[in-house]
Protein backbone atom coordinates (compact mmCIF):
# COMPACT_ATOMS: atom_id res chain seq x y z
CA UNK A 1 0.00 0.00 0.00
CA UNK A 2 1.84 3.46 -0.79
CA UNK A 3 0.34 6.95 0.09
CA UNK A 4 1.44 10.04 -0.88
CA UNK A 5 4.21 11.97 0.41
CA UNK A 6 3.11 14.53 3.81
CA UNK A 7 -0.19 13.23 4.04
CA UNK A 8 -0.67 10.13 6.41
CA UNK A 9 -3.09 7.24 5.63
CA UNK A 10 -6.16 7.93 7.51
CA UNK A 11 -6.56 6.89 10.60
CA UNK A 12 -8.99 3.82 11.04
CA UNK A 13 -9.33 0.92 13.53
CA UNK A 14 -8.90 -2.55 12.65
CA UNK A 15 -11.33 -5.23 13.59
CA UNK A 16 -8.84 -6.57 16.37
CA UNK A 17 -8.98 -2.85 17.66
CA UNK A 18 -12.96 -2.41 17.29
CA UNK A 19 -12.86 -6.05 19.39
CA UNK A 20 -11.12 -5.28 22.03
CA UNK A 21 -12.70 -1.90 22.70
CA UNK A 22 -16.18 -4.04 22.71
CA UNK A 23 -14.61 -6.29 25.33
CA UNK A 24 -14.20 -3.46 27.78
CA UNK A 25 -16.38 -0.95 26.54
CA UNK A 26 -19.69 -2.43 27.13
CA UNK A 27 -19.64 -3.78 30.68
CA UNK A 28 -17.86 -1.07 31.40
CA UNK A 29 -21.08 0.76 29.45
CA UNK A 30 -23.34 -1.07 31.22
CA UNK A 31 -22.43 -0.23 34.73
CA UNK A 32 -22.38 3.18 34.24
CA UNK A 33 -25.73 3.29 32.78
CA UNK A 34 -27.22 1.04 35.51
CA UNK A 35 -25.27 3.31 38.10
CA UNK A 36 -26.97 6.76 36.38
CA UNK A 37 -30.37 5.18 35.63
CA UNK A 38 -30.51 4.01 39.46
CA UNK A 39 -28.85 7.88 40.73
CA UNK A 40 -31.30 9.50 38.18
CA UNK A 41 -34.11 7.53 39.69
CA UNK A 42 -33.63 8.40 43.23
CA UNK A 43 -32.94 12.17 42.12
CA UNK A 44 -36.78 12.42 40.61
CA UNK A 45 -38.24 9.95 42.66
CA UNK A 46 -39.10 7.31 40.34
CA UNK A 47 -39.89 4.13 42.00
CA UNK A 48 -41.56 1.33 40.22
CA UNK A 49 -44.28 0.80 43.11
CA UNK A 50 -45.30 5.12 41.79
CA UNK A 51 -45.68 3.80 38.42
CA UNK A 52 -47.69 0.73 39.32
CA UNK A 53 -49.88 2.66 41.07
CA UNK A 54 -50.36 4.91 38.59
CA UNK A 55 -51.47 2.23 36.17
CA UNK A 56 -54.50 2.34 38.14
CA UNK A 57 -55.08 5.75 37.04
CA UNK A 58 -54.28 5.44 33.54
CA UNK A 59 -57.31 2.88 33.41
CA UNK A 60 -59.50 5.37 35.15
CA UNK A 61 -58.34 8.08 32.98
CA UNK A 62 -58.67 5.68 29.23
CA UNK A 63 -62.24 5.10 30.26
CA UNK A 64 -63.33 8.27 30.67
CA UNK A 65 -61.92 8.66 27.30
CA UNK A 66 -64.47 5.93 26.23
CA UNK A 67 -66.21 5.87 23.61
CA UNK A 68 -64.13 8.41 21.36
CA UNK A 69 -65.89 10.94 19.16
CA UNK A 70 -65.37 13.47 16.68
CA UNK A 71 -67.52 16.63 17.11
CA UNK A 72 -67.37 19.14 14.42
CA UNK A 73 -65.72 16.63 11.96
CA UNK A 74 -65.61 19.34 8.91
CA UNK A 75 -63.32 21.76 11.70
CA UNK A 76 -61.30 18.84 12.64
CA UNK A 77 -60.49 17.43 8.96
CA UNK A 78 -59.44 21.21 7.71
CA UNK A 79 -57.01 21.54 10.74
CA UNK A 80 -55.75 17.98 10.13
CA UNK A 81 -54.97 18.75 6.51
CA UNK A 82 -53.45 22.33 7.76
CA UNK A 83 -51.04 19.88 9.49
CA UNK A 84 -50.01 18.01 6.63
CA UNK A 85 -49.46 20.97 4.43
CA UNK A 86 -47.19 22.65 7.67
CA UNK A 87 -45.18 19.49 8.05
CA UNK A 88 -44.52 19.58 3.89
CA UNK A 89 -44.00 23.28 3.41
CA UNK A 90 -41.50 23.39 6.82
CA UNK A 91 -39.75 20.23 5.48
CA UNK A 92 -39.29 22.16 1.90
CA UNK A 93 -38.17 25.29 3.32
CA UNK A 94 -35.44 23.15 5.38
CA UNK A 95 -34.38 21.35 2.82
CA UNK A 96 -33.85 24.16 1.01
CA UNK A 97 -31.53 26.29 3.31
CA UNK A 98 -30.11 23.20 4.15
CA UNK A 99 -28.22 22.29 0.90
CA UNK A 100 -26.00 25.61 0.67
CA UNK A 101 -25.54 24.71 4.68
CA UNK A 102 -24.34 21.37 4.06
CA UNK A 103 -21.68 22.32 1.21
CA UNK A 104 -20.46 25.02 3.88
CA UNK A 105 -20.61 22.20 6.49
CA UNK A 106 -18.85 19.45 4.80
CA UNK A 107 -15.29 19.00 5.43
CA UNK A 108 -14.24 18.35 1.46
CA UNK A 109 -16.31 20.80 0.16
CA UNK A 110 -16.03 23.46 2.55
CA UNK A 111 -13.84 26.89 1.54
CA UNK A 112 -12.19 27.38 5.16
CA UNK A 113 -11.94 25.23 8.33
CA UNK A 114 -13.62 28.40 9.99
CA UNK A 115 -16.38 28.45 7.37
CA UNK A 116 -16.87 24.40 8.65
CA UNK A 117 -17.00 25.39 12.17
CA UNK A 118 -19.34 27.92 11.97
CA UNK A 119 -21.95 26.05 9.61
CA UNK A 120 -21.31 23.11 12.31
CA UNK A 121 -22.56 25.43 15.04
CA UNK A 122 -25.60 26.42 13.37
CA UNK A 123 -26.87 23.02 12.83
CA UNK A 124 -26.11 21.55 15.82
CA UNK A 125 -27.84 24.50 17.39
CA UNK A 126 -30.98 24.32 15.43
CA UNK A 127 -31.17 20.61 16.48
CA UNK A 128 -30.50 21.19 20.54
CA UNK A 129 -33.50 23.47 20.24
CA UNK A 130 -36.55 22.12 20.83
CA UNK A 131 -39.37 22.83 17.75
CA UNK A 132 -41.65 24.04 20.35
CA UNK A 133 -39.07 26.27 21.83
CA UNK A 134 -38.57 28.16 18.19
CA UNK A 135 -42.36 28.13 17.69
CA UNK A 136 -43.23 29.79 21.71
CA UNK A 137 -40.85 32.42 20.55
CA UNK A 138 -41.94 32.51 16.49
CA UNK A 139 -45.77 33.13 17.87
CA UNK A 140 -44.30 35.90 20.36
CA UNK A 141 -42.96 37.65 17.40
CA UNK A 142 -45.49 36.61 14.52
CA UNK A 143 -48.73 35.91 16.66
CA UNK A 144 -51.28 33.12 16.50
CA UNK A 145 -51.34 31.02 13.34
CA UNK A 146 -49.56 28.55 10.84
CA UNK A 147 -46.16 30.63 10.65
CA UNK A 148 -44.70 30.04 13.56
CA UNK A 149 -45.31 26.75 13.37
CA UNK A 150 -44.33 26.24 9.44
CA UNK A 151 -41.10 28.48 10.43
CA UNK A 152 -40.22 26.55 13.91
CA UNK A 153 -40.33 22.92 11.48
CA UNK A 154 -37.85 24.44 9.37
CA UNK A 155 -35.14 25.51 11.38
CA UNK A 156 -35.23 22.88 13.87
CA UNK A 157 -35.49 20.43 10.94
CA UNK A 158 -32.04 22.14 9.46
CA UNK A 159 -30.39 20.39 12.09
CA UNK A 160 -31.33 17.34 11.01
CA UNK A 161 -31.27 17.62 7.31
CA UNK A 162 -27.94 20.08 7.47
CA UNK A 163 -26.20 17.15 9.27
CA UNK A 164 -27.34 14.22 6.98
CA UNK A 165 -26.99 16.24 3.75
CA UNK A 166 -23.16 16.72 4.89
CA UNK A 167 -22.28 14.01 5.88
CA UNK A 168 -23.58 12.41 2.81
CA UNK A 169 -21.28 15.17 0.76
CA UNK A 170 -18.54 13.77 3.28
CA UNK A 171 -18.81 10.63 1.71
CA UNK A 172 -18.67 11.39 -1.87
CA UNK A 173 -16.23 9.30 -3.98
CA UNK A 174 -13.51 12.55 -5.09
CA UNK A 175 -13.16 11.02 -8.67
CA UNK A 176 -15.87 12.74 -10.40
CA UNK A 177 -14.63 16.06 -8.65
CA UNK A 178 -11.51 15.75 -9.83
CA UNK A 179 -12.06 14.53 -13.83
CA UNK A 180 -14.68 17.25 -13.56
CA UNK A 181 -11.50 20.36 -11.97
CA UNK A 182 -9.21 19.20 -14.89
CA UNK A 183 -11.55 20.84 -17.49
CA UNK A 184 -11.32 23.99 -15.89
CA UNK A 185 -14.51 24.10 -14.80
CA UNK A 186 -15.31 26.43 -11.70
CA UNK A 187 -16.25 25.39 -7.50
CA UNK A 188 -20.47 25.90 -8.51
CA UNK A 189 -20.08 23.50 -11.46
CA UNK A 190 -17.83 20.98 -9.53
CA UNK A 191 -20.35 20.76 -7.07
CA UNK A 192 -23.60 20.59 -8.97
CA UNK A 193 -22.08 18.04 -11.93
CA UNK A 194 -19.97 15.91 -9.50
CA UNK A 195 -21.31 16.03 -6.02
CA UNK A 196 -24.96 16.66 -6.18
CA UNK A 197 -25.64 13.32 -8.28
CA UNK A 198 -23.61 11.29 -6.06
CA UNK A 199 -25.45 12.79 -3.01
CA UNK A 200 -29.26 12.82 -3.85
CA UNK A 201 -30.26 9.37 -2.84
CA UNK A 202 -29.28 10.14 0.02
CA UNK A 203 -30.83 13.68 0.49
CA UNK A 204 -34.25 12.08 -0.81
CA UNK A 205 -34.28 9.54 1.78
CA UNK A 206 -33.40 11.82 4.34
CA UNK A 207 -36.22 14.24 2.97
CA UNK A 208 -38.65 11.94 2.90
CA UNK A 209 -38.19 10.82 6.84
CA UNK A 210 -38.53 14.36 7.72
CA UNK A 211 -41.50 15.28 6.52
CA UNK A 212 -42.86 12.20 8.78
CA UNK A 213 -41.05 13.49 11.83
CA UNK A 214 -42.74 16.88 11.34
CA UNK A 215 -45.91 15.60 10.75
CA UNK A 216 -45.68 14.32 14.38
CA UNK A 217 -44.02 17.26 15.49
CA UNK A 218 -46.80 19.78 13.75
CA UNK A 219 -49.63 18.14 16.17
CA UNK A 220 -48.17 19.80 19.51
CA UNK A 221 -47.06 23.11 17.98
CA UNK A 222 -51.10 23.99 18.21
CA UNK A 223 -50.44 23.73 22.37
CA UNK A 224 -48.44 27.10 22.35
CA UNK A 225 -50.63 28.59 18.93
CA UNK A 226 -48.39 28.01 16.00
CA UNK A 227 -51.99 26.10 13.73
CA UNK A 228 -52.58 22.80 13.43
CA UNK A 229 -55.00 20.12 14.61
CA UNK A 230 -52.90 20.45 18.05
CA UNK A 231 -54.82 23.37 19.05
CA UNK A 232 -58.32 21.63 18.91
CA UNK A 233 -56.75 19.21 20.77
CA UNK A 234 -55.49 21.65 23.43
CA UNK A 235 -58.97 22.84 23.55
CA UNK A 236 -60.60 19.39 24.01
CA UNK A 237 -57.94 18.55 27.08
CA UNK A 238 -58.43 22.16 28.73
CA UNK A 239 -62.16 21.61 28.93
CA UNK A 240 -61.57 18.05 30.09
CA UNK A 241 -63.68 16.37 26.79
CA UNK A 242 -61.77 13.17 26.78
CA UNK A 243 -63.94 11.85 24.72
CA UNK A 244 -63.25 14.15 22.13
CA UNK A 245 -59.56 14.12 22.72
CA UNK A 246 -59.51 10.78 22.38
CA UNK A 247 -61.38 10.67 19.01
CA UNK A 248 -58.66 13.67 17.94
CA UNK A 249 -56.28 11.68 18.89
CA UNK A 250 -57.36 8.88 16.77
CA UNK A 251 -57.89 11.20 13.87
CA UNK A 252 -53.96 11.93 14.31
CA UNK A 253 -52.82 8.37 14.61
CA UNK A 254 -54.84 7.57 11.17
CA UNK A 255 -52.72 10.81 9.46
CA UNK A 256 -49.56 9.77 10.95
CA UNK A 257 -49.98 5.77 10.10
CA UNK A 258 -51.20 6.44 6.44
CA UNK A 259 -48.10 8.97 6.05
CA UNK A 260 -45.95 6.44 7.25
CA UNK A 261 -47.10 3.94 4.42
CA UNK A 262 -46.41 6.82 1.99
CA UNK A 263 -43.36 7.49 2.96
CA UNK A 264 -42.31 3.90 2.14
CA UNK A 265 -43.72 3.86 -1.17
CA UNK A 266 -42.27 7.02 -2.15
CA UNK A 267 -38.89 5.55 -0.55
CA UNK A 268 -38.88 2.74 -2.72
CA UNK A 269 -40.35 4.53 -6.02
CA UNK A 270 -37.39 6.95 -6.52
CA UNK A 271 -34.45 4.95 -4.55
CA UNK A 272 -35.06 1.56 -6.01
CA UNK A 273 -34.81 0.87 -9.53
CA UNK A 274 -38.14 -0.51 -10.76
CA UNK A 275 -38.23 -3.20 -13.54
CA UNK A 276 -39.76 -0.83 -15.65
CA UNK A 277 -36.18 0.52 -16.39
CA UNK A 278 -34.99 4.03 -16.19
CA UNK A 279 -37.71 5.39 -18.40
CA UNK A 280 -40.49 4.56 -15.75
CA UNK A 281 -38.04 5.20 -12.83
CA UNK A 282 -37.56 8.89 -14.49
CA UNK A 283 -41.29 9.52 -14.97
CA UNK A 284 -42.03 8.54 -11.37
CA UNK A 285 -39.25 10.83 -10.17
CA UNK A 286 -41.19 14.11 -12.52
CA UNK A 287 -44.44 12.84 -11.24
CA UNK A 288 -43.24 13.20 -7.39
CA UNK A 289 -41.35 16.32 -7.79
CA UNK A 290 -44.37 17.40 -9.32
CA UNK A 291 -46.66 16.67 -6.48
CA UNK A 292 -44.00 18.26 -4.35
CA UNK A 293 -44.52 21.45 -6.02
CA UNK A 294 -48.31 21.55 -5.82
CA UNK A 295 -48.38 20.80 -2.04
CA UNK A 296 -46.60 23.59 -1.45
CA UNK A 297 -48.26 25.82 -4.15
CA UNK A 298 -51.64 24.47 -1.93
CA UNK A 299 -49.60 24.79 0.91
CA UNK A 300 -49.52 28.96 0.30
CA UNK A 301 -52.67 29.11 -0.67
CA UNK A 302 -55.09 26.75 1.89
CA UNK A 303 -52.72 28.47 4.82
CA UNK A 304 -53.56 31.78 3.73
CA UNK A 305 -49.75 32.52 3.57
CA UNK A 306 -48.44 35.45 2.08
CA UNK A 307 -44.94 34.49 0.11
CA UNK A 308 -43.21 37.93 1.23
CA UNK A 309 -44.04 36.76 5.01
CA UNK A 310 -41.20 34.07 4.38
CA UNK A 311 -38.94 37.01 4.16
CA UNK A 312 -40.53 39.80 6.43
CA UNK A 313 -40.18 37.64 9.48
CA UNK A 314 -36.87 37.69 9.85
CA UNK A 315 -37.02 41.56 11.69
CA UNK A 316 -39.54 40.93 14.20
CA UNK A 317 -38.22 37.59 15.24
CA UNK A 318 -35.00 38.73 15.89
CA UNK A 319 -36.68 41.63 18.10
CA UNK A 320 -37.78 38.83 20.40
CA UNK A 321 -34.85 36.92 20.32
CA UNK A 322 -32.74 39.62 21.07
CA UNK A 323 -34.13 40.03 24.22
CA UNK A 324 -32.89 36.65 25.23
CA UNK A 325 -28.94 38.47 25.40
CA UNK A 326 -27.66 39.33 27.77
CA UNK A 327 -28.92 36.20 29.17
CA UNK A 328 -29.59 36.28 32.99
CA UNK A 329 -28.68 33.14 35.07
CA UNK A 330 -28.71 34.60 38.69
CA UNK A 331 -32.78 35.32 39.46
CA UNK A 332 -33.32 31.17 38.99
CA UNK A 333 -30.27 30.08 40.68
CA UNK A 334 -30.45 26.60 42.22
CA UNK A 335 -33.91 26.25 41.18
CA UNK A 336 -32.50 26.45 37.23
CA UNK A 337 -29.77 23.84 38.65
CA UNK A 338 -32.19 21.74 39.92
CA UNK A 339 -34.85 21.58 36.83
CA UNK A 340 -31.26 21.39 34.74
CA UNK A 341 -30.38 17.99 36.52
CA UNK A 342 -34.48 17.01 36.81
CA UNK A 343 -34.13 17.13 32.85
CA UNK A 344 -30.95 14.83 32.47
CA UNK A 345 -32.36 12.21 35.37
CA UNK A 346 -35.37 11.70 33.27
CA UNK A 347 -34.04 11.32 29.90
CA UNK A 348 -31.43 8.71 31.51
CA UNK A 349 -34.43 6.87 33.26
CA UNK A 350 -36.68 6.88 30.60
CA UNK A 351 -33.67 5.89 28.18
CA UNK A 352 -33.28 2.74 30.49
CA UNK A 353 -36.56 1.78 30.56
CA UNK A 354 -37.66 2.73 26.90
CA UNK A 355 -34.18 0.61 25.74
CA UNK A 356 -35.59 -2.30 28.23
CA UNK A 357 -38.72 -2.24 26.28
CA UNK A 358 -37.96 -1.70 23.15
CA UNK A 359 -35.42 -4.36 22.54
CA UNK A 360 -38.00 -7.43 22.94
CA UNK A 361 -40.38 -5.44 20.44
CA UNK A 362 -37.57 -4.78 18.19
CA UNK A 363 -36.45 -8.65 17.47
CA UNK A 364 -40.04 -10.25 17.20
CA UNK A 365 -40.24 -6.79 14.34
CA UNK A 366 -37.59 -8.16 12.53
CA UNK A 367 -38.45 -10.76 9.85
CA UNK A 368 -35.13 -12.49 9.70
CA UNK A 369 -35.45 -13.22 14.05
CA UNK A 370 -39.22 -13.34 14.72
CA UNK A 371 -40.67 -16.42 15.69
CA UNK A 372 -43.86 -16.33 13.96
CA UNK A 373 -45.39 -14.29 11.55
CA UNK A 374 -48.45 -13.20 13.70
CA UNK A 375 -45.87 -11.66 16.64
CA UNK A 376 -44.13 -9.85 13.47
CA UNK A 377 -47.16 -7.98 12.99
CA UNK A 378 -48.43 -7.14 16.13
CA UNK A 379 -44.62 -5.58 17.25
CA UNK A 380 -45.13 -3.80 14.23
CA UNK A 381 -48.27 -2.73 14.42
CA UNK A 382 -47.24 -1.50 17.72
CA UNK A 383 -44.01 0.44 16.80
CA UNK A 384 -46.37 2.22 14.38
CA UNK A 385 -49.08 3.15 16.60
CA UNK A 386 -46.48 4.10 19.97
CA UNK A 387 -44.67 5.85 17.09
CA UNK A 388 -47.67 7.95 15.38
CA UNK A 389 -48.44 9.61 19.12
CA UNK A 390 -46.33 12.35 20.26
CA UNK A 391 -44.19 12.40 23.59
CA UNK A 392 -46.24 15.62 24.99
CA UNK A 393 -49.83 13.99 24.17
CA UNK A 394 -48.23 11.14 26.40
CA UNK A 395 -47.55 13.53 28.84
CA UNK A 396 -50.72 14.98 28.90
CA UNK A 397 -52.10 11.47 29.96
CA UNK A 398 -49.51 10.57 32.22
CA UNK A 399 -49.99 14.16 33.90
CA UNK A 400 -53.99 13.67 34.43
CA UNK A 401 -53.39 9.94 35.62
CA UNK A 402 -50.07 10.54 37.93
CA UNK A 403 -49.89 14.20 38.88
CA UNK A 404 -47.94 16.73 37.94
CA UNK A 405 -43.73 16.27 38.20
CA UNK A 406 -41.12 14.30 36.58
CA UNK A 407 -42.40 10.69 36.54
CA UNK A 408 -44.88 11.69 34.13
CA UNK A 409 -42.19 13.03 32.14
CA UNK A 410 -40.31 9.85 32.40
CA UNK A 411 -43.51 7.65 31.54
CA UNK A 412 -44.57 9.14 28.69
CA UNK A 413 -40.78 8.99 27.25
CA UNK A 414 -40.10 5.75 28.03
CA UNK A 415 -43.21 4.61 26.05
CA UNK A 416 -42.67 6.85 23.30
CA UNK A 417 -39.03 5.42 22.75
CA UNK A 418 -40.45 2.15 22.19
CA UNK A 419 -41.38 3.74 19.03
CA UNK A 420 -38.44 5.21 17.80
CA UNK A 421 -35.91 2.59 19.13
CA UNK A 422 -37.92 -0.45 18.66
CA UNK A 423 -38.41 0.34 14.82
CA UNK A 424 -34.17 1.18 14.90
CA UNK A 425 -33.56 -2.18 16.96
CA UNK A 426 -35.83 -4.03 14.03
CA UNK A 427 -33.79 -2.57 11.44
CA UNK A 428 -30.59 -3.42 13.01
CA UNK A 429 -31.31 -7.18 13.92
CA UNK A 430 -32.50 -7.03 9.90
CA UNK A 431 -29.52 -5.95 8.34
CA UNK A 432 -26.96 -8.48 10.14
CA UNK A 433 -25.27 -11.30 8.39
CA UNK A 434 -27.18 -14.04 7.67
CA UNK A 435 -24.29 -16.49 7.33
CA UNK A 436 -24.47 -16.94 11.48
CA UNK A 437 -27.98 -17.23 11.89
CA UNK A 438 -27.91 -20.48 9.20
CA UNK A 439 -25.01 -21.68 11.09
CA UNK A 440 -27.00 -21.98 14.42
CA UNK A 441 -30.29 -23.41 12.70
CA UNK A 442 -28.40 -26.03 10.69
CA UNK A 443 -27.12 -27.29 14.44
CA UNK A 444 -30.70 -27.70 15.45
CA UNK A 445 -30.64 -24.92 17.58
CA UNK A 446 -34.09 -23.25 18.75
CA UNK A 447 -35.47 -19.46 18.55
CA UNK A 448 -33.71 -18.70 21.66
CA UNK A 449 -30.31 -20.15 20.62
CA UNK A 450 -30.31 -17.73 17.34
CA UNK A 451 -31.13 -15.08 19.52
CA UNK A 452 -28.30 -15.50 22.17
CA UNK A 453 -25.66 -16.90 19.76
CA UNK A 454 -26.50 -15.31 16.25
CA UNK A 455 -28.77 -11.89 16.74
CA UNK A 456 -27.61 -10.01 20.17
CA UNK A 457 -23.82 -10.73 19.11
CA UNK A 458 -24.22 -8.99 15.53
CA UNK A 459 -26.31 -6.29 16.60
CA UNK A 460 -25.33 -5.48 19.89
CA UNK A 461 -22.81 -2.44 18.69
CA UNK A 462 -26.17 -0.96 16.58
CA UNK A 463 -28.14 -1.24 19.38
CA UNK A 464 -26.30 0.48 21.69
CA UNK A 465 -25.24 3.26 19.25
CA UNK A 466 -28.84 3.80 18.70
CA UNK A 467 -29.51 3.71 22.33
CA UNK A 468 -27.13 6.60 23.01
CA UNK A 469 -28.49 8.74 20.30
CA UNK A 470 -32.02 8.07 22.05
CA UNK A 471 -30.86 9.63 25.19
CA UNK A 472 -30.09 12.88 23.35
CA UNK A 473 -33.34 12.88 21.61
CA UNK A 474 -34.99 12.57 25.21
CA UNK A 475 -32.71 15.11 27.08
CA UNK A 476 -34.00 17.45 24.23
CA UNK A 477 -37.64 15.73 24.04
CA UNK A 478 -37.86 16.56 28.16
CA UNK A 479 -36.77 20.02 27.79
CA UNK A 480 -40.39 20.66 26.85
CA UNK A 481 -42.19 18.62 28.81
CA UNK A 482 -42.54 21.25 31.34
CA UNK A 483 -45.20 23.10 29.33
CA UNK A 484 -47.90 20.54 30.54
CA UNK A 485 -46.52 20.29 33.86
CA UNK A 486 -44.48 16.98 32.83
CA UNK A 487 -41.50 18.23 34.97
CA UNK A 488 -37.63 19.29 34.01
CA UNK A 489 -36.44 22.62 32.82
CA UNK A 490 -39.25 22.79 30.34
CA UNK A 491 -41.21 24.52 33.66
CA UNK A 492 -39.25 27.30 33.51
CA UNK A 493 -38.39 28.17 30.39
CA UNK A 494 -42.11 28.39 28.68
CA UNK A 495 -43.20 30.16 32.33
CA UNK A 496 -40.05 32.87 31.69
CA UNK A 497 -41.52 33.43 28.51
CA UNK A 498 -44.83 33.88 29.46
CA UNK A 499 -43.83 36.35 31.88
CA UNK A 500 -41.76 38.09 29.51
CA UNK A 501 -38.39 37.30 31.58
CA UNK A 502 -36.61 36.86 28.28
CA UNK A 503 -33.03 36.99 29.57
CA UNK A 504 -33.92 34.06 31.72
CA UNK A 505 -35.14 32.38 28.83
CA UNK A 506 -31.78 33.06 27.42
CA UNK A 507 -30.31 31.35 30.07
CA UNK A 508 -32.32 28.53 30.07
CA UNK A 509 -31.85 27.92 26.55
CA UNK A 510 -27.77 28.23 26.90
CA UNK A 511 -28.39 26.18 29.47
CA UNK A 512 -30.21 23.38 27.22
CA UNK A 513 -27.83 23.93 24.43
CA UNK A 514 -25.14 23.10 26.43
CA UNK A 515 -26.35 20.25 28.19
CA UNK A 516 -27.40 18.44 24.41
CA UNK A 517 -24.21 19.30 23.16
CA UNK A 518 -21.64 17.45 25.78
CA UNK A 519 -24.43 14.47 25.66
CA UNK A 520 -24.08 14.43 21.64
CA UNK A 521 -20.01 14.63 21.82
CA UNK A 522 -20.20 11.73 24.52
CA UNK A 523 -22.18 9.68 22.38
CA UNK A 524 -20.27 10.44 19.26
CA UNK A 525 -16.86 9.37 21.53
CA UNK A 526 -18.75 6.02 22.27
CA UNK A 527 -19.92 5.41 19.04
CA UNK A 528 -16.70 5.80 17.40
CA UNK A 529 -15.23 2.75 19.81
CA UNK A 530 -17.90 0.52 18.56
CA UNK A 531 -17.51 0.65 14.83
Amino acid sequence: MTTTLGQPPPKTDSPQTVTRNRRWLLPALSVAAVVATLLSAQYINFAPATLIDGLEDVQRLLARMLPPRVDDTGRIVSLAFDTLLMAVLGTVLAAIASIPLAFLAARNTTPHPWVYSVARAVITFCRAMPDLLFAVLFVRALGIGVLPGILALALHSIGMLGKLFADAIEQTDSGPREAIRATGAGYLREMINAVVPQVVPAWIGAFVYRIDINLRMSVVLGFVGAGGIGFALQDALRGLIYPRALGIVLVILAIIAAMELVAIAVRRTLLVPSIGGPRRDRAMRIGASTLLIASCIASFVVLEIDPRALLTWVGPSVEVFGRMVPPDFSSLGAELLDATVQTVAIGVVSTAIGVGLSIPVGILAAANATPHPVLYWLARAWIVVVRAVPELILAVVFVAAVGLGPVAGTCALAIGSVGFLGKLVADAVEEIDPGPLDAVTSVGGGWWNRIFSAVLPQSIPSIVGSSLYLLDVNIRTSTVLGIVGAGGVGFLLFESIRTLNFQIAGAIVIVIFVIVYIVERISGWIRSLLV
